[in-house]
This record gives C-alpha cells, structure tokens and sequence, in this order.
C-alpha cells in the first residue's frame, strides 16, 4: 500500500510543475494520477531517437556549455531558410500605436524543460530572426526528462522574435518565438 504522505507529496509536485497526469510503476506497485480537465493545446512534437551506446553528450557528464546542444544521431541539422529574396514582399508593419506584438502569433513550449536551438553546438539555430517557417518546421529542441523533443513552429510566417536563450529552463505554455504570420 502506498504511503498518504508520498502521495500527497506527488500530488503538491504535479500542481507545482503543472503537470496533468504522472504514472509511477515499480516491481509491485502502480500509481497512476490525474488532475485537471485535459489540455487544450495540440502539440505535434517526436522524441528525437539518439542512436550509439554510451551516454548522450552532456548528459550525465554535466550541464550543456552555453550555446551546447547535443546531435541526434542520424538526424541532419536543419539549416534555417533563407529570408525573402527578391520580388518578396517586405511583411506588414503593425499598425502605429499597436503593441509591438500586435498581429504575431507565439510559439510556445509544450513542456517543462531545457530550451537549445540548434541540434548541437556547431549547428546553425533551427529557427532564428527572419526565418521563414510553416507548421512542420523544427524549429527548437526541448529536453525534458533525458528526452529532447522536436518542437514544430505550427503556423506560417516568418520568426520576428526570439524570447529565450540556448540552454535556458522553459515552463509549460511559455512563449519561445513571435511568429509574423504570412
């Protein structure tokens, strides 16, 4: 039988992390918790398959350095795309006395976890200012629990901004871009 104490303690760390659900199973038993009415949000994210043996880079040896992000084997980085070329249409400034966000739409992350914007150290930004992106576009990685997950741009439009750095913890509905929509 589970210790009341231990789950009462899950429970204050699901509310605390927002998490909605937590399944916890060892040799005999299962504990399997639920809160919240479901979430809204539809995220199309994948893990990221690290292949070889041994530990992911960074890891267990320690912290990421600034700007470190490891490289999923069998994965290429992805190169940003390019900005309009010529015959583009420059995209339509807000209007004056919007916000400065008036007409973006926001990237945000699906998850509790680690921010990299590339695929490792020595690989471009998946998405930077001025990158052209559509709803399939990679556009950063989120580690969250030794897992790092694909984080898709889901809109079409060009990044105006980028709201966090490499290797910087991000909450659940944190927003990460400004996307100017096309």
């Amino acid at each position: 039988m589970i210790d009341l104490a231990k789950l009462k303690e899950l429970v204050q760390l699901m509310a605390e992390h927002g998490l909605t659900e937590v399944h916890l199973q060892d040799s005999d038993q299962t504990v399997q918790l639920k809160r919240g009415a479901p979430a809204t949000t539809i995220v199309n994210h994948q893990p990221v398959i690290y292949g070889g043996p041994g530990p992911m880079p960074g890891v267990f040896g320690g912290a990421h350095p600034a700007g470190a992000a490891p490289h999923p084997a069998g994965s290429p980085a992805a190169a940003p795309a390019p900005p309009g070329g010529p015959g583009t249409p420059a995209p339509a400034a807000p209007p004056a006395g919007a916000p400065p966000d008036a007409g973006l739409v926001p990237i945000t992350s699906p998850m509790v976890g680690t921010f990299y914007a590339a695929a490792n150290p020595d690989s471009p930004p998946f998405a930077s200012v001025g990158t052209a992106v559509s709803p399939e576009t990679t556009v950063c990685l989120i580690e969250a629990m030794k897992v790092f997950n694909e984080i898709k741009a889901e809109a079409t439009g060009t990044i105006e901004r980028v709201l966090v750095k490499n290797g910087q913890a991000v909450e659940y509905g944190q927003k990460l871009y400004m996307v100017r929509p096309a």
